[in-house]
């Protein structure tokens, strides 16, 4: 089997990456919706790759890693591997997990990630009222992960939040930064009691903070609020889209306070993980398959975790369908540090219309079921897919 072409077109408003190959089959993967720029980055993959056997991921990762980087330019990468699984999959007719070593858990459990209510406000009776949606929810999370502080627009709504000025024209990808000023660390502490008060002591509790906080103030923060017993708080130093890890700084952090440090959604090969882990610069690492270099990369870097007893919960947020056959996928395979992953959703109802693979429920009691579909489990429906193509991807499924 030889791969003949490379090809990628926004549908709706994610990228979707098709490789094509002389015995008929395809793969598909889908990348984050935030990231429509990288369609010219992926398709300059295809010299690399057409001719290659699509069933020798490691070989053909080899002719392409270097293309990429930490986020948002390791998608490019990332997609492709994940394409390339999927074909694999389906070749030898079966599951991706089968091909990484096998299922080591019948379900896996999610976080609410991409299931969200918008937030009304930033006091502590609007994130009592905002967490209540999400543990009334049909899913049935039972972790449930909330912005705060630089992580969300209360860096912006409130009045003297830092010492600076929040950004003029903020988009994805550009950080707010600065120390907090005293009443802006007493909001968030009395924020995260309500939201524990809400929850009760039976399901946990994620904070999403940055990043964009000092590192006294992380210090001050964690300590802070320790007695509400958060699973996490992540990207609080950097994350997201920094282009860096800022690993000692997380040490620091990490033996600071007992409540545990998470990052590591933005880094790019396992290379890059390989001191934060070592080190046990966090307690929790937050890859996602889209941006550390796919599938097998987040499987190495998880099994190197767990040698130095530091978990993971996976990122994904805004991977979309084909992207939760993925997350579903490896995260089947992953040692007994893994914790949950961020569980994303389509961002048009009429995605589920389009695949085929999901179940009618696809989270109940918080878990989704491991996918045994051939491949990431989850397929395009072409016939169905082409009426969301823009007109000049109008050949994408030809």
């Amino acid at each position: 089997m030889r791969i003949t072409d490379l090809r990628c077109a926004l549908i709706g408003d994610s990228p979707v990456v098709r490789i094509l190959t002389d015995a008929g089959i395809d793969g598909y993967s889908q990348v984050e919706t935030w990231k429509p720029f990288l369609v010219p980055n992926i398709l300059g993959l295809r010299e690399l790759l057409v001719g290659c056997d699509p069933t020798d991921v490691e070989r053909c990762m080899t002719r392409i890693r270097h293309r990429g980087g930490f986020k948002p330019w390791g998608a490019a990468v990332s997609s492709v591997e994940i394409a390339l699984w999927d074909i694999a999959g389906k070749a030898s007719g079966l599951p991706v997990h089968k091909l990484m070593g096998g299922k080591v858990r019948d379900r896996i459990r999610v976080y609410n990630g991409a299931r969200r209510e918008p937030m009304e406000g930033w006091t502590p009776e609007h994130y009592a009222k905002n967490t209540r949606a999400m543990l009334e929810a049909d899913e049935g999370f039972t972790i449930v992960k909330q912005p705060i502080g630089f992580h969300s627009d209360m860096c912006r709504d409130v009045e003297d939040f830092f010492y600076g000025d929040p950004l003029p024209d903020w988009q994805q990808g550009l950080h707010d930064r600065g120390l907090l000023t005293p009443p802006a660390m007493d909001l968030m502490i009395d924020c995260v009691a309500a939201m524990r008060d809400v929850l009760g002591s039976s399901v946990g509790l994620a904070l999403d903070c940055g990043p964009g906080w000092s590192l006294p103030d992380a210090i001050r923060f964690a300590d802070a609020v320790a007695p509400y017993q958060p699973i996490w708080l992540e990207d609080l130093l950097t994350g997201d889209y920094s282009p860096h890890d800022a690993t000692e700084q997380y040490r620091d952090l990490t033996l600071a306070t007992k409540t545990p440090i998470h990052t590591g959604e933005q880094i790019y090969l396992r290379q890059n993980f390989r001191r934060m882990i070592e080190t046990r610069a966090v307690n929790v690492i937050g890859p996602d398959p889209g941006d550390i270099g796919g599938l097998s990369e987040l499987k190495w870097v998880a099994e190197l975790a767990d040698l130095h007893g530091v978990l993971i919960a996976p990122h994904g947020t805004a991977n979309g369908v084909l992207g939760l056959g993925a997350l579903i996928q490896v995260s089947a395979t992953l040692p007994r540090n893994f914790i949950a992953f961020e569980y994303p959703v389509a961002t048009q109802p009429w995605w589920y219309d389009i695949v085929e693979g999901l179940p009618e429920r696809i989270v109940v009691d918080g878990h989704v079921p491991v996918l045994d579909r051939p491949g990431i489990g989850i397929d395009l429906i072409p016939q169905a897919a082409k009426a969301y193509l823009r007109p000049t991807d109008s050949g994408f499924f030809d």
